[in-house]
């Protein structure tokens, strides 16, 4: 099995991260991205509930990981007008993102 090149995974941080109805519009909001055709795969997701340990971070409300077949893909989706929007339309939820972009070796 052939798996995309790159990996977007991105952390976000509500300003409101107890507001339910903020969290499921974020989610709303990132399943668009799905609709990019240089996306090969999405997840969107939540914490999950395993074992508390030091290396382990929750302290995010919504995370994406969004897989490319390689970085021009990943530029293009950057520039696309779907990401575009959602940037505009849904970052006045958020007070923090990191982003971590990985490549396959």
């Amino acid at each position: 099995m052939t798996l995309p090149e790159i990996s977007h995974t991105v952390f976000f941080w509500l300003k409101n991260p107890q507001s339910q109805q903020d969290k499921n519009k974020l989610i709303e909001g990132l399943k668009t991205l799905g609709q990019i055709e240089q996306v090969k795969a999405i997840h969107i997701g939540v914490p999950a509930s395993t074992k508390q340990r030091d290396v382990v971070v929750n302290s995010y409300q919504v995370s994406e990981l969004l897989m490319f077949e390689n970085v021009e893909d990943e530029k293009a989706y950057q520039s696309h007008p779907i990401h575009q929007a959602f940037v505009e339309n849904y970052s006045h939820l958020w007070q923090k993102v990191e982003v971590y972009d990985s490549v396959a070796v």
